[in-house]
Formats: C-alpha cells, sequence, structure tokens
C-alpha cells in the first residue's frame, strides 16, 4: 500500500488513503537529539504520522583544537540530528536550505523505499524548502546524507551531512538504561581561502588520507567533562553509525565485550553475542549492548588503531562499587 493523499495541521489528525481505504493516523512532531543524545524509545503501538523539520546549514567551527573547519551539516551541528520513529509509521519530512547557503542541498534517507532514498525529490536551493513523504517499511538503524551533486555527493558528506535514523520493530527494543548516538567520520583537509579555517581536500580524498578520523564530528566531542556516563551494573546501547566516507570502522569499546550486537544496523533477528570488535561498512551503521560490570574509564576507539591518534576515541565514565568478584587489581 501506498500512500496517496494527505491533510495535515499540527496537533491534529491525518486522513490517509492507502488503497482506497481511510486510515486516521495520530499526527506528532519529531522530537530530534544532537549526538550523543537519543530520542526517547516510542510508547505508542499504532503508526502515526511523523512530521520532520531539517535545515542545511553551512558554517565553520571546531574540527578539533586549534582547527577551524567550513562545515556543511543539517541542524547546525554535526552529525545531524538522530530521528526515532515506528516501522509502519508515514513520515512528513521538511528540508529547508538557510538562505545564506552556497550550495543546494537535499537528503538521501537510507531508510526510505523510494529514487533516491527521498534524494531525487527533494533538492532545495539557498533559501528554498521542499517537502516529501514515505512510509517506514523496514525496522532498523539507517543513515542518512547530503546526496546534492553540487558541487559533488562525496563534497556533501565528507563535508559533515549524515546523521540516523532509528526505525523501531512493532514491538519495540528490549529496555535498557542508557541509549547514546555515536557517529564516526574522516575528514579531509587543507588550508581554505580565510585564514586559520580548513576545507575539503577533494584531492586527499580521492587518495582516501584522512587527516581526522572522529566520532561526533569533532576530535575529543567524548573526552573530559563531555565523556558518556554510566553507572556500574546498568546496560548501555550505543547506536554506532560509520558514514566514512571512505573506511570501515572497527568499533570497539577496550575493557567491555558486546553483549548483543544487531549486525549492520539490522533488527530482523540477526543478532551475534559476545562480540570484541564488530564492523561497521561506509554509509552502515550497528547497535551494541552491554552491561557495565565494574566501575572505571571505558575507551572506545576504532580498533584500526592508528585512527586513534587522528581523533576516534572517547570516553564512557562508570562509577559505582568495585566487584572483585569480576575484577580486581591483585598485588
Amino acid at each position: 500500500m501506498c500512500w496517496k493523499k494527505g491533510l495535515f495541521k499540527s496537533g491534529v489528525m491525518i486522513l490517509s488513503l492507502f488503497a482506497g481505504t481511510a486510515v486516521l493516523h495520530a499526527a506528532e512532531k519529531a522530537t530530534l537529539t544532537t549526538a550523543p543524545n537519543v530520542p526517547p524509545a516510542i510508547s505508542r503501538t499504532s503508526p502515526a504520522t511523523v512530521v520532520v523539520n531539517f535545515e542545511a546549514k553551512e558554517y565553520v567551527g571546531e574540527l578539533a583544537d586549534g582547527v577551524k573547519y567550513k562545515f556543511w551539516s543539517f541542524n547546525g551541528t554535526v552529525p545531524g540530528p538522530m530521528v526515532r520513529v515506528r516501522v509502519g509509521d508515514t513520515v512528513e519530512f521538511h528540508l529547508a536550505n538557510a538562505k545564506d547557503s552556497e550550495f543546494p542541498h537535499n537528503i538521501d534517507i537510507h531508510a526510505v523505499n523510494g529514487p533516491g532514498g527521498g534524494a531525487a525529490v527533494n533538492l532545495a536551493g539557498p533559501g528554498e524548502k521542499r517537502v516529501f513523504r514515505f512510509k517506514v517499511l523496514n525496522p532498523g538503524l539507517y543513515i542518512y546524507h547530503c546526496a546534492s551533486p553540487a558541487p559533488s555527493i562525496p563534497a556533501h558528506i565528507a563535508n559533515g551531512m549524515y546523521g540516523l535514523i532509528l526505525v523501531e520493530p512493532e514491538k519495540g527494543l528490549p529496555k535498557v538504561d542508557r541509549e547514546y548516538y555515536v557517529m564516526q567520520s574522516e575528514f579531509f583537509t587543507q588550508p581554505s581561502g580565510k585564514k586559520g579555517v580548513w576545507e575539503l581536500s577533494m584531492d586527499k580524498g580521492l587518495a582516501e588520507h584522512p587527516d581526522h578520523v572522529v566520532f561526533n564530528g569533532r576530535a575529543g566531542s567524548m573526552m573530559g567533562d563531555a565523556a558518556l556516563q554510566a553507572k556500574a551494573g546498568e546496560k548501555v546501547r550505543i547506536y554506532f553509525g560509520n558514514i566514512g566516507p571512505n573506511s570501515v570502522s572497527s568499533f570497539h569499546v577496550i575493557g567491555e565485550i558486546f553483549d548483543t550486537v544487531y549486525v549492520e544496523g539490522a533488527l530482523g533477528g540477526l543478532e551475534n553475542n559476545n562480540v570484541q570488535t564488530t564492523l561497521v561498512p561506509s554509509a552502515g551503521a550497528a547497535i551494541v549492548d552491554f552491561k557495565i560490570d565494574v566501575p572505571g574509564a571505558y575507551i572506545m576507539v576504532d580498533h584500526s588503531i592508528f585512527r586513534v591518534a587522528k581523533g576516534a576515541i572517547g570516553i564512557i565514565s562508570a562509577e559505582g562499587k568495585d566487584n572483585p568478584t569480576v575484577f580486581e587489581s591483585v598485588k
């Protein structure tokens, strides 16, 4: 069945016609969160029409200490917001492009069944807005990214236009104590025309030689006071995405074993247990669950280990009581 016609007013019901049958869906505005935060689990048990609002923005921000970069983004953050919906929902996606943008932007959502993942119908020039709808057919954790041909699709991805959308199965996911959103990406840099600001080097991208490989858009984004928080005894879930744009990630948490890995972000029964390191392809994702047994600092890395020196590192800081039956220092 496919969507044919709809009427939308904020806070009311949407009337959709599916194969000639009128179906009333509750309308709601999506809760969007900035990494490492995750939208709340969906409590409803029936489909809804979910309205998602994105704006493409180009800005100069901090890539690493002392390194300013010309980012392109969704909603002014790299990675873009995390979106959470339920299988069977209809998503009404609003994409605006800021008036001061230099380039046209669109969005390819890997959860979409349709031409270009939606990109074929939502290209917006500076100051323009596009709206499209799609029905969510497959549960899983999916990448989204810009796919504008001007100046090139790789340029939009490499400059920061990507993020994650989670499609929950009908019965939801097993409950955990904490959830986090982590995204890995590579940056290929060269001096721009503005003093002290760096921009994309297409030559380095083509050679696959990144200067920076980072989590959540910046070296040190989850270090020090920004470390992820947990407590001993808690179960933690990480929604991990890897945009590349070139390299596969070897995601690993030092001192932990993943109790469950939803391989490639699939939520259809393809699960691995007791995993040390999981491969996440470029433009792919994985969901990992693990229990924190003892307190301490747990280091997240891309275990293609030289990338740690380029920024692919973060910390989970866990508080709580020691558990010598599991781990202790013996003099």
